[in-house]
């Protein structure tokens, strides 16, 4: 399916970050948040409650319907549930589109970084190094489980009819990502006229 892709101005200000398990949606929208100083949400902090426990799912599209409100934010997180309340508001998806090498290889760094420091992460949860990685609930077989999924729905999504006002960054490579977030900062200087035309 062909993608139209219509690139970011440098003037968005609602923009959902997109990818894989352990393509670095959160490092790339808290970079992003802080480049265009707006709030950054990361839907896993609102999806997850204490031992690991999922919001039920009216409860999290309510608190998702209640933050797109917003005048600015850069929203992470794949959750089809809350989709279309983010999209709707979104001015820009950025899709982060690398390639599975590159992704298991950042989801081994970052789990063994956590388990090392016991870094607590959403509701005070912790990782198990076994659980990421040899159950069932193992990340990295999630990982390869949605790769291709991933890879064939975004374009697809991207080209529906009710996401025709999105504009797209297609990053294939944590150097393009790198570049882009780089040339997006040296724009910040123009923006304000942009967005009296938004």
């Amino acid at each position: 399916m062909n993608m139209t892709l219509k690139p970011l101005r440098g003037c968005e200000q609602r923009i959902s970050v997109v990818g894989t398990t352990g393509s670095g949606k959160t490092t790339l929208s808290e970079r992003l948040a802080d480049c265009l100083g707006v709030p950054h949400v990361e839907l896993d902090a609102l999806h997850w409650g204490p031992n690991w426990t999922e919001l039920d799912p009216e409860t999290f599209r309510v608190k998702v319907a209640r933050i797109v409100q917003c005048d600015a934010w850069v929203i992470d997180g794949n959750y089809s549930a809350v989709r279309e309340l983010v999209w709707e508001r979104a001015q820009a998806v950025v899709w982060l589109d690398y390639g599975l090498p590159t992704i298991l290889g950042r989801l081994v760094w970052r789990t063994v970084r956590r388990v090392i420091t016991g870094e607590k992460l959403w509701a005070g949860n912790r990782e198990r190094l076994w659980t990421q990685i040899a159950t069932r609930d193992s990340i990295l077989l999630w990982a390869l489980r949605t790769y291709r999924r991933r890879r064939r729905e975004h374009p697809r999504l991207i080209a529906e009819p009710a996401n025709v006002h999105l504009r797209i960054a297609h990053l294939r490579s944590p150097r393009a990502a790198d570049a882009w977030i780089a040339r997006l900062g040296s724009l910040q200087g123009i923006p304000e006229d942009c967005r009296r035309h938004l």
